[in-house]
């Protein structure tokens, strides 16, 4: 029997829609790069993109457990000597609650060229409404 190779021709993209409402962003950001890189799928093979698109609508409504919203930082750095910049996890759900979850899930995927296709198919909004609708997503459930 010879061993089963995931062509490009084989990926059938799906798109899925997530409510990250009360749920808990590291539960929530394992299972969308789960889909993101296809490991939900029987063809998943590691060294293709065989992942689907995923809709996060009301990404400022993620929760997170203990003190880690008044603890948890997020850094970047202005590129200049003392640039150094850090945010809480408070401050950036308030500001840019998209970011938070994108952070979160590109974490968990693969850091090439790989990992970067699969985060161009994540779209997270910070309300429930989105323009992809003409995509038909399937809702998944918690």
């Amino acid at each position: 029997m010879n061993t089963y190779a995931t062509k490009p021709a084989d990926i059938e993209r799906r798109w899925y829609l997530v409510d990250a409402e009360g749920q808990a962003l590291g539960r929530l950001a394992s299972r969308v790069a789960g889909i993101l890189r296809g490991k939900t799928k029987p063809i998943f093979s590691p060294h293709i993109d065989t992942g689907d698109h995923v809709i996060v609508v009301n990404a400022g409504k993620v929760l997170v457990t203990g003190r880690k919203a008044e603890k948890k930082l997020y850094y970047h750095h202005s590129g200049y000597p003392g640039g150094l910049k850090t945010t809480s996890f408070r401050k950036m759900v308030q500001d840019r609650p998209e970011r938070v979850i994108e952070l979160a899930v590109r974490g968990m995927l693969p850091r090439n060229r790989l990992g970067r296709a699969m985060a161009k198919k994540l779209k997270v909004y910070a309300g429930p409404v989105h323009p992809h609708e003409a995509q038909k997503p399937v809702k998944l459930e918690p």
